[in-house]
């Protein structure tokens, strides 16, 4: 990793949408108004031809880079953005939004419903990819920016990339797209039900209305964060971690007692402290409905509009990732590819499982750079 990295770095909001101006979603429904919280790191050159957008996974936000007060706590792909790095801001303006329906002020299902003047709560919209690209595109519109160099997303992020380039072929020249899927396999869409039911089946989910009341299904949150949490890492990890160390030499029987129960209930713990339940049932949704190319006339279409556009593919999948497997990365590929899209895929070693793509197994930077960075001055 290269040089100490971005500094103190700021939160902003810009409001897309209005009352008068509304989003239409996919759905048919309406939102307005629309704010969206985003970082910029970098320069905007002065031909607006130098911009990378970075689209975050299911629970992260956008604090890509840098700190904001404590150089201890730094954005969640730190690694990956700031000077002299693989997407570097000495070159690159970037930009990183947080998602349409989060929860880390971007409106999302806690915001207030001006027709009622409470949260949106279990009223707010269903989404769909679709819809979280046409947010991020039209704050691009508001920083006045009309075409990207490049759009980097990891997991949900990489389903962003090649949503972004569905429904705007023309304005992406890149997409990287790293431990992702273009179709959520039977399994992905089971665990992610698991998790949505181990939040509902709380009592204090309260049909989804818990905001005010002073109470948040919390437990359910933990545990559905917990669950997630052991797919995203590779049993080699949590293996080489933990083993089967305990906590103490006594017999708890039923209460935490190996390492690695504990580490799980840190993790269910900590994430109560920045994530909503309903924003996390709602974006799971999104990716279990996500399908791009689907069999027929209407994946045939997506594909021509793709091969009809600018945008070139990077497809990066990790070989101990479980959750989003290589199988994954090689259909984003075989489909492109066959569609006459400039697409390569490479498998990458790591030991880190579907966390990999936050983290820098060997290659993975160097890869990214030398595709942001081709046919560049």
């Amino acid at each position: 990793m290269s040089g100490s990295g971005l500094g103190l770095v700021a939160t902003r909001r810009a409001v897309v949408f209005t009352p008068d101006d509304p989003l239409v979603l996919a759905s048919g429904a309406t939102l307005g108004p629309v704010e969206v919280a985003y970082e910029t790191y970098g320069d905007l050159a002065p031909g607006r031809d130098n911009v990378v957008v970075l689209c975050h996974a299911l629970t992260g936000d956008a604090h890509a880079a840098g700190h904001h007060g404590d150089p201890a706590r730094r954005g969640w792909w730190d690694s990956l953005v700031g000077p002299g790095r693989a997407v570097d801001t000495d070159r690159f303006f970037v930009v990183c939004a947080n998602l349409l329906g989060g929860c880390q002020g971007t409106t999302g299902p806690q915001s207030t419903d001006p027709a009622t003047g409470k949260p949106y709560g279990p009223d707010f919209p269903p989404l769909a990819m679709t819809d979280l690209v046409t947010v991020h595109r039209r704050l691009l519109d508001h920083l006045g920016i009309e075409r990207v160099h490049a759009v980097v997303g990891g997991s949900l992020g990489g389903m962003q990339a090649l949503q972004w380039a569905v429904d705007s072929p023309e304005q992406v020249d890149r997409a990287v797209v790293v431990a992702a899927s273009s179709r959520l396999s039977a399994q992905n869409i089971a665990f992610s039900s698991v998790a949505r039911e181990a939040i509902m089946r709380d009592p204090d989910f309260a049909g989804g209305r818990y905001a005010g009341t002073g109470r948040s299904p919390a437990v359910g949150l933990a545990v559905a964060r917990m669950m997630a949490h052991i797919t995203y890492v590779s049993e080699e990890s949590l293996e080489r971690k933990f083993g089967r160390r305990r906590t103490s030499d006594g017999p708890p029987q039923l209460a935490t007692d190996f390492e690695v129960e504990a580490y799980l209930d840190h993790q269910g713990r900590v994430f109560l402290e920045r994530f909503d339940a309903l924003t996390y049932l709602y974006l799971s949704r999104v990716m279990d409905y996500f399908d791009p190319f689907p069999e027929g006339p209407a994946g045939d279409g997506a594909l021509a509009r793709v091969a009809g556009g600018t945008t070139r593919f990077l497809a990066l999948s990790f070989d101990t990732d479980w959750r989003f497997p290589t199988s994954h990365s090689r259909r984003i590929h075989e489909q492109l590819s066959a569609a006459g899209v400039p697409c390569e895929h490479q498998e990458l070693a790591s030991p880190w499982g579907h966390d990999s793509f936050l983290l820098q197994p060997p290659g993975y930077h160097d890869r990214v750079r030398t595709f942001l960075e081709q046919d560049r001055a």
